[in-house]
């Protein structure tokens, strides 16, 4: 009886992420230090966004949505998927036309918008945000605790509290800065499960090249 059970509902396990479209309690603006990615992962794909005409630093990697604990993903939506000239628009601020539509297709259709409302709601939130001009001036590669480049946001954004945004590391190096924002794209406080901030004392960060 119980192995029934469990094939009568594994169908549903599998869907568990497909929430509706448009139910959402705010939104996680995730800025990712583009050298970090690339030291990881991106020349080893040999992904544009790393090349050293790129110059990329801060990089939008997505606009998703959250609810108060937890979030949604692949939510299912009536809304046309973005054609490939529009995810290539947000390779300025993206890295690529590939992170575009992958962000589109796993956060961008739980919004409930269009994928035209979506990117451009997307580019908005990353505008708002200024992002320290401390670090696209490094020369060289820095240790340095993870609080440091919070505190570098914070005091280029006056609108920010500490609660409002997370560091995030990924093997040793700093990964992500990743603000929480209402749905009309002002500052509020993380859920809890976004607030905690990345401890390490000793973070790489290297400079853009």
């Amino acid at each position: 009886m119980r192995l029934l059970a469990l094939l009568i509902l594994w169908p549903w396990a599998v869907w568990a992420e497909g929430e509706r479209a448009g139910a959402f309690d705010y939104y996680v603006l995730a800025l990712s230090w583009s050298p970090t990615w690339c030291a990881l992962e991106g020349h080893a794909r040999g992904s544009p966004q790393c090349a050293d005409e790129a110059d990329n630093g801060w990089i939008l990697h997505g606009l998703w949505p959250q609810y108060d604990r937890g979030w949604p993903s692949y939510c299912p939506t009536d809304a046309a998927d973005p054609p490939r000239a529009r995810t290539a628009e947000m390779a300025d601020v993206m890295g690529t036309a590939g992170l575009a539509w992958y962000q589109w297709k796993k956060h961008g259709r739980c919004t409930g918008l269009s994928a035209d409302a979506y990117f451009d709601t997307a580019r908005s939130a990353y505008d708002s945000v200024r992002k320290p001009p401390v670090f696209r001036a490094l020369d060289g590669p820095v240790r340095l605790p993870a609080s440091v480049v919070e505190e570098g946001f914070l005091e280029v954004n006056p609108a920010l509290t500490p609660d409002m945004l997370t560091i995030t590391c990924r093997e040793g190096r700093i990964q992500e800065a990743r603000l929480c924002l209402t749905r009309d794209l002002e500052p509020r406080r993380c859920g809890e499960d976004v607030i905690r901030d990345c401890g390490m004392t000793d973070a790489l960060m290297a400079p853009i090249p």
